[in-house]
């Protein structure tokens, strides 16, 4: 593999991982939400907020301009 195509390839791992990520924070939320028959405590939500945008930080680092912050923006 040449050097460009191990960024491009590690520009999309670090993008999928960082979707993979908040999607995963979203599922953890539902269940829980679910679970107790109440949504998840604030501090949890607060908490949840800050590393999604960690994640999405990373992820526009390495691939700008995609809808993940959009979608991000739809998640309750």
């Amino acid at each position: 593999m040449q050097d460009p195509e191990i960024k491009e390839m590690l520009a999309d791992l670090i993008w999928l991982n960082a979707l993979i990520a908040t999607e995963l924070i979203q599922v953890t939320e539902n269940t829980s939400a679910l679970l107790r028959k109440s949504p998840p405590p604030d501090s949890c939500i607060k908490e949840h907020n800050t590393l999604r945008d960690t994640a999405l930080q990373m992820a526009d680092k390495y691939r700008p301009g995609t809808i993940l912050a959009h979608h991000l923006g739809k998640h309750q």
